[in-house]
């Protein structure tokens, strides 16, 4: 007897099958499994690196950033970090490059967390993210 799926059915199935190869559910546990640093204490300590206000950090990036740098297995060193801002330099570094480019690197390779809300944006207050109307037709002839 054939087994017959309803499309929801379908589009769930093709939906969590994408998810999963790329990673984003491996991600999310553990970001949120035994972590050695909290979402919020995360995004306090990459304030502090970046000297960007908390509330100028997605959190949904954040969740994102710090899974993939418990995933790499910089767990220990965040929490060292978060108490010491000077203990570990490199990954300091590391955190502020991905927040301003809005990547970060794992085994495979460069991955993406975000693009427009890069803070590379932010600091380019001269430009603005690729694709992203910046006002009426013209917008760009007027000073700001």
């Amino acid at each position: 007897m054939p087994i017959v799926l309803s499309r929801r059915d379908a589009i769930i199935t093709a939906f969590a099958a994408a998810l999963a190869s790329v990673g984003v559910a491996d991600l999310g546990r553990f970001a949120m499994a035994d972590e050695a640093l909290g979402v919020d204490d995360f995004i306090a300590l990459s304030a502090s690196l970046t000297e960007v206000a908390p509330s100028l950090l997605e959190r949904d990036v954040a969740v994102v950033l710090l899974g993939a740098f418990m995933a790499a297995g910089y767990g220990d060193g965040l929490k060292r970090l978060h108490a010491d801002a000077a203990s570990d330099v490199e990954l300091g570094n590391a955190i502020v490059a991905a927040w301003y480019s809005g990547v970060y690197l794992t085994k495979e390779g460069e991955v993406v967390a975000t693009f427009n809300d890069a803070l590379v944006w932010g600091a380019l207050d001269f430009t603005k993210p690729p694709g992203n109307c910046g006002g009426e037709t013209g917008y760009w002839s007027e000073p700001a």
